[in-house]
């Protein structure tokens, strides 16, 4: 079985930094996802909870109108209220949480943006090259290519026989 969420979207709110009682940081945040354009547009707004470091990322970096990646699985969690009332919420426990666009076009609200993260950020995230849309502007460029030194693919030998297809 697979629960694997992956989003691309503005936050709606700074997101919301607490401490468990055993000390242990956890950031709340709601994601805006679009889908579809035009008469056809939805907005989808997804609850979203991190734990840890990248709880102290996103609190850190990370304000309302931000584009965000969000990468983690959907969790459903429920508790009975002060009035006896079983209460359920679903929400994206983040696993991986990257920026959706630099901070520059963020300011200036330009065109498709290529955001490369350091690979050894001490918050834990996962980061990779991407480029993301932006509104509001026309212009779109596409990622380089990496080179063979960067690459990190296997190259799959598919000439053995013991292939099950």
């Amino acid at each position: 079985m697979i629960n694997k969420v992956i989003l691309m979207g503005r936050l709606t709110r700074d997101p919301e930094l607490r401490h468990t009682g055993s000390g242990t940081p956890v950031a709340s945040f709601t994601v805006a996802v679009d889908d579809g354009y035009g008469d056809n547009k939805t907005t989808s707004f997804i609850n979203c909870v991190a734990w840890s470091k990248q709880a102290e990322f996103v609190s850190n970096y990370f304000t309302k109108g931000r584009m965000i990646i969000v990468i983690g699985r959907i969790q459903t969690r429920t508790w009975e209220g002060q009035d006896g009332k079983k209460n359920y919420v679903t929400e994206v426990v983040a696993s991986e949480v990257s920026f959706g666009e630099t901070k520059k076009s963020f300011e200036s609200g330009g065109g498709y943006v290529q955001q490369s993260a350091p690979q050894n950020s001490q918050y834990g995230g996962s980061y990779q090259q991407m480029s993301q849309p932006v509104q509001n502007n026309n212009s779109y460029s596409m990622p380089p290519m990496p080179s063979a030194a960067e690459d990190s693919f296997a190259i799959v030998d598919d000439t053995d026989d013991d292939l099950p297809f």
